[in-house]
C-alpha cells in the first residue's frame, strides 16, 4: 500500500489518481449508453439512472464508513436534537450540489455551442476559486498568500479551457487569408457562427447563472468550513462530505419527484421532461450501475477541492486541470473502443497548456510544502 499522511504530496496526488481514473469512466460510459449502445439513450434518462446509482454509491459509503459523525467547533440544539453548528451552512452547500449536477447536464440539451458551454463550466471554477482565496483573505479568514506561481498556473490554466473558442476566431482570420487554417484544425467553415446565440436565451442563461452561482457557493462554503476550524478540531472532510451529499440527495429526491410529476399535474410537454419522467416510471439497472464511477468523481472532487493546507486557488486548479487530462484521455480510449472523433489539434494544444500550468503548481507545490512545514502543519513532501 502507498501510505500517505493528510495534507502531503503523496496524498493529493492519490487523489488526483482516484479522480483521474473515475472521471474517464464517468466519461467513456456517457457516450457509450448516448451515443453507442443500441437503443440509444436519451441524455436526460441517462441523467436520472446515473445520478441515482452515483447517489447511493456516495450515501453507502458515508454510512457504512460512519462518516456522518462530523468533528465540530462546537455543537448547537435544534429542538431536541444537539447537532454541529457547521450543518447550518453545510446543508445549503448540500443544495448547491443538487443544482450544479443536472444543470451541468442541462448546459449540453441548449441551444448553446458545446465547446462555449464547457469553457463556462470548467473556466468559471478556475476563476470562481482565485475569487475566493481573494475575498478571504480580506475576511481575515485565509492566513496564507497566493502565490506567484498559482496566478501563472491560472492564467495557463484558463488557456488550456478556452483553446478551442479562442482558436475559431484565429482560424476564420487565416481562411479569409487563403490558408484554410480551418481545415488543417478539422473545423467546419464558421464552426463559430452562433457560439454565443444563447446570450438571447432565457432558459440557457437561467440554467448557467444557476450553475454558476451554486459552484461558486459551494466553492465558498468549502474553504470557509476549511479555513475555520478551531484549535484542536481536526479538519473532517469526511463529515464535510456526509451532511453534503445527505442533503444534496434529499434536494435531488425532491427535484426528481416535481419533474416527474410534472406532465401530468402541470402538462409539460417538453421531450426532455417526458424523457426523465419516462426514466423515473422506467429505471434501468445497468445505466444506474453506471453511477458507481460518477459517486466515486464525488469523493474525489469534494477531497482535491478541500485539500488541507491549500489555497482555494491550488485546489481549483488541481481539480479542473485533472478533469480536463481525464477528458482528453477519455477521448483517446473512445477512439480506440468505439472508433470514435481522434482528439483535435485543439485538444493537443489544451494539453500543452495544461503541462504548462502542471509546472508552476508544481512549483507552488514545494514553495507551500516548505511553508507547511516550518509552521509544523505537514509531514515531508513524499510522505
Amino acid at each position: 500500500m502507498w501510505k500517505t499522511a493528510a495534507g502531503s504530496t503523496g496524498r493529493l496526488i492519490q487523489l488526483c489518481l482516484g479522480y483521474f481514473g473515475s472521471y474517464v469512466l464517468t466519461r467513456v460510459l456517457v457516450k457509450y449508453f448516448t451515443g453507442v449502445r443500441e437503443p440509444r439513450m436519451p441524455g436526460m434518462t441517462y441523467l436520472f439512472n446515473n445520478t441515482v446509482g452515483g447517489s447511493l454509491v456516495a450515501l453507502g459509503v458515508v454510512f457504512l464508513l460512519g462518516w456522518i459523525h462530523l468533528k465540530s467547533n462546537r455543537t448547537v440544539r435544534w429542538g431536541p436534537f444537539t447537532v454541529p453548528s457547521e450543518i447550518a451552512y453545510i446543508v445549503p452547500s448540500g443544495v448547491c450540489t443538487a443544482i450544479v449536477i443536472p444543470t451541468t447536464t442541462l448546459m449540453y440539451t441548449l441551444p448553446i455551442s458545446v465547446m462555449v458551454a464547457m469553457v463556462i463550466m470548467r473556466g468559471s471554477i478556475i476563476v470562481i476559486s482565485r475569487l475566493v482565496d481573494e475575498v478571504q483573505i480580506r475576511q481575515g479568514l485565509l492566513a496564507k498568500r497566493v502565490f506567484a506561481e498559482e496566478n501563472w498556473a491560472v492564467v495557463f490554466a484558463l488557456l488550456a479551457v478556452a483553446t478551442n473558442v479562442l482558436l475559431i476566431p484565429l482560424a476564420a482570420m487565416l481562411d479569409r487569408s487563403g490558408l484554410g487554417a480551418s481545415r488543417m484544425l478539422g473545423l467546419q467553415q464558421g464552426a463559430g457562427k452562433g457560439s454565443f446565440d444563447f446570450l438571447h436565451s432565457g432558459p440557457a442563461m437561467t440554467i448557467m447563472g444557476l450553475y454558476i452561482v451554486a459552484y461558486a457557493i459551494r466553492i465558498y462554503i468549502m474553504n470557509y468550513f476549511k479555513n475555520t476550524r478551531g484549535k484542536g478540531v481536526p479538519l473532517d472532510n469526511q463529515g464535510f462530505f456526509a451532511v453534503e451529499q445527505i442533503a444534496a440527495s434529499v434536494t435531488m429526491a425532491l427535484l426528481i419527484a416535481f419533474f416527474a410529476l410534472s406532465p401530468t399535474l402541470l402538462g409539460w410537454t417538453d421531450p426532455r421532461v417526458l424523457d426523465f419522467a419516462g426514466a423515473v416510471r422506467h429505471p434501468d439497472a445497468v445505466a444506474v450501475l453506471s453511477g458507481v464511477p460518477y459517486g466515486s468523481v464525488a469523493f474525489f472532487s469534494v477531497f482535491i477541492f478541500m485539500f488541507k493546507g491549500r489555497t482555494a486557488t491550488f485546489a481549483g486548479l488541481v481539480n479542473r486541470l485533472t478533469s480536463l487530462l481525464a477528458g482528453t484521455t477519455a477521448t483517446l480510449l473512445l477512439f480506440v473502443l468505439f472508433g470514435m472523433k481522434f482528439p483535435s489539434i485543439q485538444d493537443w494544444l489544451s494539453v500543452a497548456f495544461i503541462l504548462v500550468a502542471v509546472y508552476f503548481l508544481g512549483r507552488a507545490e514545494d514553495l507551500r510544502v516548505r511553508e507547511l512545514q516550518r509552521t509544523g502543519e505537514a509531514a515531508s513532501p513524499a510522505s
